[in-house]
C-alpha cells in the first residue's frame, strides 16, 4: 500500500529548534509592523456603512459607475466586481447621511446614469458606526478569551510549559494570518474572524495530538531518554497522520477557495494559510517552545 510518509521516520526536528523560533519571531514582527503601518481593510461589518450588491445584464464599465457616484457626493465609495464581470459591489463606508437615503440614491443614480445597462440589486447591507466598533471589539475579544480558554485547558491537562507552547503556536498562527489579510488588502469581515477562530482550534487539535505523544513516551520511557530525543521521536510517530490530516483539509478548503465562489472566498483562503502555518507551528512552535523551556529549567536545577 502506498505511504506518503512512511513509518519509523528519525528526523531530528529540535536540532533545528533556534532556527524555527527565528524565523517563526522574525514572520511575526514583520506581520505586527504591517498590521501597525498598514493597518486592515475591514468590511462593513466593522467599519459600518451601506454595501449595495448589483448584478447587471451586460458587463458594466467600473469606471463609470464610479464616476456616477462621485458625483453624488455621499461620502468614501469603493466599487469593485464581486465574483462575474456582470455584478458590481458598491460600498459607502464612511457617512453622515442616513444609509436607508443612501442606499436608494445609489441604486437611482446607477438607473439614471446607465439606462442601457438593466440591473437588480441583489443584496443591501447596512450597519451603523457604533455597530460596527461594538462588533470589532466584541471579535477582538472572542480572540483573546480563545487563547486564555486554550492555556488554561493545556496547562490543567499537561503542564503550564506545554500550554504555553500551545498559546504561542497559536498566537503565531493568528498574527502571521492577520498580516497577510493587511498586506494583501483582503477584507477583514466577521467571517474572518470565524476563520481564525476555526484556526485556533485546527492548530490546537493537531498540536494537542503531539503533546499527547510526548506525555505517554515520557510515562512509556524506562532507558532514561534524552527530552530532546523523546520529542523527535514522539513528532515522527505523529508526522504522518499530520501530513495526511493537512492534506486532506487543505484538498477541501482548496476546493472551497477555487470554486466556492466570492461569498466565502476570503473564509476559504483564511483557512489555506491557517493549515500550512499550523501544522508547522505544532512541530516549529509549540515542541520547540516545550523543548526550549525544558532545556532552561533543568539548566536551573544544575
Amino acid at each position: 500500500m502506498f505511504e506518503l510518509i512512511k513509518q519509523g521516520t528519525k528526523f531530528d526536528f529540535m536540532s533545528k529548534t533556534k532556527i524555527f523560533l527565528l524565523v517563526s519571531g522574525l514572520a511575526v514582527l514583520i506581520s505586527l509592523g504591517i498590521v501597525a503601518t498598514k493597518g486592515f481593510n475591514f468590511g462593513i461589518d466593522f467599519a459600518g456603512g451601506t454595501i449595495i450588491q448589483v448584478k447587471f445584464e451586460k458587463s458594466p464599465n467600473v469606471d463609470e459607475i464610479r464616476t456616477i457616484m462621485e458625483k453624488l457626493n455621499i461620502g468614501d465609495v469603493v466599487i469593485q466586481n464581486f465574483g462575474s464581470d456582470e455584478e458590481v459591489l458598491v460600498r459607502v463606508e464612511k457617512t453622515e447621511e442616513d444609509l436607508n437615503a443612501v442606499a436608494n440614491k445609489i441604486k437611482k443614480s446607477i438607473s439614471d446614469g446607465m439606462p442601457d445597462n438593466k440591473f437588480i440589486v441583489e443584496r443591501v447591507e447596512q450597519v451603523g458606526p457604533q455597530v460596527g466598533s461594538d462588533l470589532k471589539n466584541k471579535a477582538t475579544y472572542a480572540v483573546i478569551y480563545a487563547l486564555i480558554g486554550v492555556l488554561i485547558y493545556v496547562a490543567f491537562r499537561f503542564q503550564l510549559i506545554f500550554a504555553l507552547g500551545a498559546v504561542a503556536a497559536l498566537f503565531h498562527d493568528v498574527i502571521i494570518t492577520l498580516g497577510i489579510f493587511s498586506i494583501t488588502g483582503r477584507e477583514i469581515s466577521l467571517t474572518i474572524i470565524a476563520a481564525v477562530l476555526t484556526i485556533v482550534g485546527y492548530s490546537l487539535n493537531d498540536t494537542i495530538v503531539v503533546f499527547y505523544r510526548i506525555r505517554e513516551n515520557m510515562k512509556e520511557d524506562k532507558t532514561e531518554m534524552g527530552f530532546k530525543d523523546l520529542i523527535n521521536k514522539s513528532l515522527n510517530e505523529t508526522l504522518s497522520r499530520t501530513v495526511l490530516t493537512s492534506l486532506t483539509t487543505l484538498l477541501a478548503v482548496g476546493s472551497l477557495y477555487l470554486f466556492g465562489g466570492a461569498v466565502i472566498n476570503g473564509f476559504a483562503f483564511a483557512l489555506l494559510i491557517g493549515v500550512v502555518i499550523g501544522t508547522y507551528s505544532s512541530i516549529g512552535i509549540a515542541s520547540a517552545f516545550v523543548f526550549m523551556m525544558h532545556k532552561k529549567k533543568i539548566a536551573k536545577q544544575d
